[in-house]
């Protein structure tokens, strides 16, 4: 398998506080993959280093056969890496339409890229909402709204960090649903979350961190065998 994201054994601190140590991930096209662990044991600083938003002390990080780790932030972007951040971050003075179109851009040089209609269907009540603005939206049609516009920049790499952190569970099953339909449909998805047995019907890889290290890796069939694992690394 040729990864299309390779993490290479890296080391990431703020200042003299090192926080991830010789951490290595990697993710196949086209699959989907999780990054699992209590909070505060470096899942978003691993983001962060993937996004270059934190630098690299050690290490290398790898994404469609190019070093990244060396860039800035905007041009990894450019790459194709789309985030749907914790806290969706949307635009709250822009309406539904504006915000999708905002960024929209064929990054993955698709044949049948991500459009307004494509994201309507995938998310009816966005298309219901489409002049509504940002700040008039619930938490769970804002997150909707986070991924739609994720998807109109057409990356190679989705990544979800608690996409369905605070939402009821009705919503959350739409999300789930979401992503089993990008699953199909080919999309490379990372999901940062902690409902690990939503995620086992949903993720073909996963890596589990504590304390800033890698304790775990394997397929579902495999962490599905050891309970054991995400109780003791992920359970509450």
């Amino acid at each position: 398998m040729n990864p299309i994201l390779r993490v290479d054994d890296i080391d990431t601190a703020y200042g003299s506080s090192q926080v991830i140590f010789g951490l290595s991930m990697e993710i196949g096209r086209g699959e989907t993959a999780t990054l699992l662990g209590r909070n505060g044991v470096g899942k978003t600083t691993t983001l962060r280093s993937i996004l270059g938003l934190t630098p690299v002390r050690r290490g290398a990080v790898h994404f469609c056969d190019r070093r990244i780790d060396t860039m800035p932030t905007d041009r990894i972007a450019r790459l194709g890496i789309a985030i749907v951040p914790e806290g969706r971050r949307i635009f709250p003075n822009l309406t539904v339409r504006e915000n999708l179109v905002a960024f929209a851009a064929n990054r993955n040089k698709s044949d049948e890229p991500w459009t307004l209609a494509r994201v309507y269907a995938l998310f009816p009540r966005l298309k219901e909402r489409a002049e509504n603005m940002g700040n008039q939206l619930s938490g769970g049609e804002q997150q909707m709204l986070a991924i739609g516009r994720a998807l109109m920049t057409n990356p190679h790499l989705l990544i979800l960090d608690e996409a369905t952190e605070g939402l009821s569970p009705l919503i959350r099953e739409e999300i789930w649903q979401c992503l089993a339909h990008l699953r199909a449909q080919g999309q490379t998805v990372l999901v940062i979350d902690k409902y690990v047995e939503r995620l086992l019907s949903l993720a073909d890889r996963h890596t589990v961190v504590e304390r800033g290290k890698v304790v775990w890796t394997g397929s579902s069939e495999q962490l599905r065998a050891q309970p054991a694992v995400w109780q003791r690394y992920v359970g509450v």
